[in-house]
């Protein structure tokens, strides 16, 4: 098997995971409150990465940016949260079409904020992605719903949390920058679990030790998809979450998707696949694009 092929599988993997782990979550989140549901995602998250410390002892710890590190765990706490919450609140085709739109922030704040160049590809890529959004959100026509505002401050929080990420991996490597992360979201996520909080039972417990699970698994699987094959053949595949959030959405909770959430959908993960490869291709190697930056907790 060519490596593109592995990358493909490996991002097949990941996919169909994201979305499993979506789905229990949502189903516990009918038990426990969306937010402490998920603090649990962050711990377990954060518990895969104790080996690395077994292993290479305090050596991943070392940065000289530790503020900006703390910043992009708040950001990335607040994405969690809210994200979790609006999965909790509308249909898991909607919270994955919606969180599409995250690399669109990301884009928008890199031009603002990094001064990076305004091409014509990017600003159309643009406002095709922020159109699919409203074509999703169609404000005016649909009541603009809590879960859907949550979604909506989970992708901006992230996209901002992505030109953090940006500048950081100038000079850490990507285990700091994951290890960092954990380590500022799991404590925020907890205070913001305290004020909610019911103790989960053991069948409980071992549900969330599952979601945490899939979630690092399924960000491994992205990884290693990335590293094994061509991002042109690779990114595409992104969009099958909206396709497994379909049939799991049909399945488990009865829900069908509108054709606006596919129309949605497609115009925003279009647009920013072609902002992530088109900044791919005007970039220096050593320089990941946003599109491709380490996926949130989610």
């Amino acid at each position: 098997m060519s490596g593109t092929l592995r990358g493909m599988a490996f991002m097949v993997l990941a996919t169909l995971a994201l979305i499993i782990m979506g789905t229990i979550a949502r189903t516990i989140a009918t038990e426990l409150h969306a937010i402490e549901v998920a603090f649990f995602r962050s711990l377990f998250g954060f518990l895969v990465f104790l080996p690395f410390f077994v292993r290479y002892g305090w050596g991943p710890l070392k940065t000289e940016r530790l503020g900006l590190h703390a910043l992009r765990g708040l950001l990335q706490a607040v994405a969690l949260l809210t994200a979790f919450v609006g999965l909790s609140l509308i249909p898991l085709a909607k919270y994955v079409a919606l969180d599409f739109s995250a690399p669109l922030f990301a884009t928008l704040l890199a031009i603002l904020l990094l001064g990076e160049p305004l091409r014509f590809r990017r600003v159309a890529a643009l406002a095709v992605g922020f159109a699919g959004a409203l074509v999703i959100v169609r404000p005016g026509f649909i009541e603009f719903d809590t879960g859907t505002l949550c979604m909506l401050i989970a992708a901006a929080s992230w996209g901002i949390a992505l030109v953090v990420i940006k500048v950081l991996t100038r000079t850490d490597s990507s285990v700091t920058l994951t290890i960092y992360s954990t380590i500022f979201t799991t404590p925020i996520a907890l205070v913001a679990a305290m004020f909610v909080w019911q103790w989960p039972t053991a069948s409980q417990l071992a549900w969330l030790l599952l979601v945490g699970a899939l979630g690092s698994f399924a960000h491994v699987c992205q990884a290693q998809a990335f590293k094994e094959g061509d991002v042109t053949a690779i990114m595409p595949l992104e969009f099958l979450k909206l396709v497994w959030a379909s049939v799991l959405g049909y399945l488990v909770f009865a829900e069908v998707v509108d054709v606006w959430t596919w129309v949605g959908g497609a115009m925003i993960f279009g647009s920013a696949m072609t902002a992530g490869l088109s900044e791919g291709r005007a970039r220096v190697p050593a320089t990941e694009p946003l599109a491709r930056a380490p996926g949130r907790q989610g």
